[in-house]
């Protein structure tokens, strides 16, 4: 059996876990010893329908046997079949006819945010973008350049100019940033890497609103929120907002590498060679998230998670009286707030066989897959009430 080893070649440092996983099923992954873990992370949210899904199985060896790659110069019936039923499920929630959407597929969130930052800079031909104080985006230049955290940015500088910060959810501080200058507003539903919070209620509806008022574009990153995560297919539109142009990707094909940009009738079209992917959109990935579209639909995934959800942030916010501040988030991404460090939690939960995240410093955070049982549910609540007791 292959054993974990340092990482001592690796160029990014990722902060080692002290584990090597194996194997996956369903909402559990297994080490090199065969220990289990239950997996509150879904691999930083990437799993809606958890690991080793046998639909997505399937569809990985069909389409293997077919064709996996197929650049965007040429058609390709799966490409072509995810754009139909795409913009069929996202129609109601944009509050469009879905024949009005159009796409760029790509590989990753961080991708999908620089397509939406140049598209946006093409088709106002204006300079500045406004970003929020907590945001994440990814880790590309461009996506950095919105990031609000220092250490994120400093290393990395000088970035890309013309982007500024607003306080998030502050209405009247995004009024007085927004001018004739301002391309694009970026905003996530909900902040994950900054410390899992929600926008406030309206907040977004009136952003949108702000945005048309302005001339500007509004880009929601769902990166992380979308695909049913929040209990719905968008966790935007749910709460309002009118969206400009979408930026997809984790849980879009299961684990499977890609991202799209959506783009409704407002943004414009990118100049002819002005943008591009290699891999964008190949068959293979268009195949997984038309199959991981389907059973989130098929399944009612979303709508039992936004079933599931509330009950459940009751019962963790009730693990401990005195070491928890609060519980929020939407759906299945949460944060608990703690009265100390999230890091000690974390491992505490990894040694009894819970695996989570942390987002900040106080923050631990769950992005369990969107299949996770009752008594899935239960044993995380009552081993964080074991450690916090």
């Amino acid at each position: 059996m292959i054993a974990a080893a340092p990482d001592t070649h690796g160029l990014v440092g990722y902060g080692s876990r002290g584990v090597s996983l194996v194997r996956g099923q369903g909402a559990e992954v297994v080490d090199t010893h065969g220990r289990r873990y239950l997996d509150c992370t879904s691999m930083y949210g990437v799993l809606p329908l958890g690991h080793a899904h046998p639909a997505m199985l399937e569809t990985l060896r069909a389409q293997s046997a077919e064709l996996s790659n197929c650049f965007a110069s040429f058609g390709n019936p799966q490409r072509e079949a995810l754009i139909e039923e795409l913009g069929a499920a996202l129609a109601p929630q944009l509050a469009t006819d879905g024949s009005a959407l159009r796409f760029f597929f790509c590989n990753s969130g961080a991708e999908a945010i620089e397509a939406a930052l140049k598209l946006a800079r093409a088709t106002t031909g204006r300079p500045r973008i406004l970003a929020a104080s907590r945001g994440f985006h990814g880790r590309t230049l461009g996506a950095t350049s919105l990031n609000h955290r220092a250490a994120y940015r400093q290393p990395f500088a000088p970035l890309v100019p013309g982007v500024e910060h607003v306080r998030f959810g502050d209405l009247a501080a995004l009024e007085a940033a927004l001018d004739e200058e301002v391309a694009a507003v970026v905003l996530e539903p909900v902040q994950g890497e900054g410390g899992v919070h929600p926008a406030p209620s309206g907040y977004l509806r009136a952003v949108s609103a702000l945005c048309r008022q302005a001339g500007a574009l509004l880009i929601l990153d769902e990166v992380q929120t979308g695909f049913g995560r929040c209990g719905s297919l968008l966790a935007g539109p749910a709460d309002g907002a009118e969206a400009d142009l979408i930026c997809l990707a984790k849980g879009i094909a299961n684990g499977f590498p890609m991202g799209a940009l959506v783009a409704g009738p407002r943004a414009g079209s990118f100049p002819p060679g002005s943008h591009g992917s290699t891999f964008g959109g190949n068959p293979l990935a268009c195949a997984l998230a038309r199959t991981c579209l389907r059973v989130l639909d098929e399944q009612d995934i979303p709508q039992r998670v936004a079933a599931a959800a509330p009950s459940w942030h009751a019962e963790l916010a009730a693990a401990s009286s005195t070491r928890i501040r609060s519980v929020r988030g939407r759906g299945y991404l949460i944060g608990i707030e703690l009265r100390e460090e999230a890091g000690p939690v974390q491992s505490a939960l990894q040694e009894r066989g819970i695996l989570a995240l942390t987002a900040g410093r106080q923050v631990l955070r769950l992005l369990p897959p969107l299949i996770l049982s009752a008594a899935q549910r239960d044993r995380v609540t009552e081993t964080l009430r074991e450690v916090l007791r």
